[in-house]
């Protein structure tokens, strides 16, 4: 089966949270007998900043930043059996879900694949008029990073024929286990892109922490943060590629998470880092979010806080021992649940059934991928 995909980078994590999402289920696609093609604009100085090389198991298409190469390989979905436009390209993505949902063949499933749901949703409250409004009734599947049930609610209002969250999971094969690196040594450690959304709250879960805890060592990666007023004790390291995830998740005491003030207030939205810290065996203490008992176990598997003062307090009371069991709980959970052969799964069955009912004429049901 041929897959089009239409998305931010697969190739660099650079600005790009979803580039581990779109490898993970890619791959695991790939192995189950799927034909992509990803396709990603040469922008944001992503293409300086790959972190992996062109995989085996996905051919890649970088096109121009230009409207003239976003025709040409908007051209090329005709001849795909799914066509995916996914959120966040950051360059013509109006003009790409419209084109693609024009040039797809009519017997080909179309997806709008949202991997940032609580902001898009944000823009098609605020403007009646947005272009994917227009074409939202007239894809088969929209399919979400995260959300769960007020997500497909709100698609569900908004036209969508069905809405079904594909949540984040763990490759093994790429984030396990390693041994400490003393770049990374540190009591708590964060990475994480300097958002708008996300200042506030790193502000109150994280530098909050290093304030009442001076003596402690926190390191915080990501880009953004070196222009940040930051306590002595927390070390910046600047953009952490992904073939670093491991070291700087298995080194640290314990691993914080974030949520962004969208994801958390929807919920059902695990980032990505709660999957690599996991996979690597790390300690992950994480802000508190509805949902979070679906993947792991508040005081088992996870430490869970509602603000920097009990981040401090898990910290404080945290030895070396207690640290490894949450974190070897953690990864004993998520392989037994949550890693992208599950995801895969469950997506594959949800592509050739929608194939199947669009070749014969009948809508996709709606179902969910926990």
């Amino acid at each position: 089966m041929k897959l089009s995909f239409y998305g931010s980078s697969l190739l660099s994590s650079y600005w790009n949270g979803a580039a581990t999402y779109y490898r993970g289920l890619l791959r695991d696609l790939a192995g189950r007998g799927y034909e992509i093609t990803f396709y990603e604009p040469d922008a944001f100085d992503r293409q300086s900043h790959r972190d992996i090389d062109p995989p085996d198991w996905a051919a890649v298409s970088v096109y121009p930043a230009t409207p003239e190469a976003m025709r040409a390989v908007v051209a090329e979905a005709a001849g795909a059996d799914v066509v995916v436009k996914a959120s966040g390209v950051g360059v013509f993505d109006d003009e790409l879900l419209a084109g693609l949902a024009a040039a797809a063949d009519p017997a080909a499933v179309t997806i709008f694949w949202d991997v940032d749901a609580p902001a898009t949703l944000a823009e098609l409250r605020a403007d009646p008029g947005h272009p994917t409004h227009r074409v939202l009734p007239g894809l088969d599947l929209v399919l979400t990073y995260g959300g769960g049930p007020p997500v497909v609610a709100a698609y569900e209002g908004f036209g969508a024929r069905a809405c079904i969250p594909i949540y984040n999971a763990l490759d093994p094969a790429t984030h396990h286990p390693v041994p400490p690196d003393p770049r990374f040594s540190a009591d708590l450690a964060f990475l994480g892109n300097r958002l708008p959304d996300r200042e506030a709250r790193v502000d109150t879960f994280f530098l909050d922490a290093a304030r009442h805890l001076p003596e402690r060592a926190f390191l915080i990666g990501g880009s953004g943060w070196e222009s940040k007023a930051m306590p002595g004790n927390v070390r910046h390291l600047g953009h952490v590629s992904t073939r670093e995830h491991n070291a700087f998740n298995a080194t640290p005491l314990a691993v914080l998470n974030i949520a962004r003030d969208s994801m958390a207030a929807v919920g059902f939205s695990p980032a990505t880092r709660v999957f690599e810290a996991a996979g690597a065996g790390a300690c992950l203490v994480t802000d508190a979010w509805e949902g979070l008992d679906l993947f792991l176990k508040e005081g088992e598997e996870v430490l869970v806080a509602r603000d920097g003062h009990d981040v401090a307090g898990h910290l404080a009371a945290l030895t070396p021992e207690r640290a490894r069991a949450v974190g070897a709980a953690a990864r004993a959970r998520i392989i037994a649940e949550h890693t992208y052969a599950h995801r895969g799964a469950g997506v594959d069955a949800i592509l050739r059934d929608a194939v199947a009912r669009k070749r014969a004429g009948q809508a996709a049901p709606a179902r969910s991928v926990a």
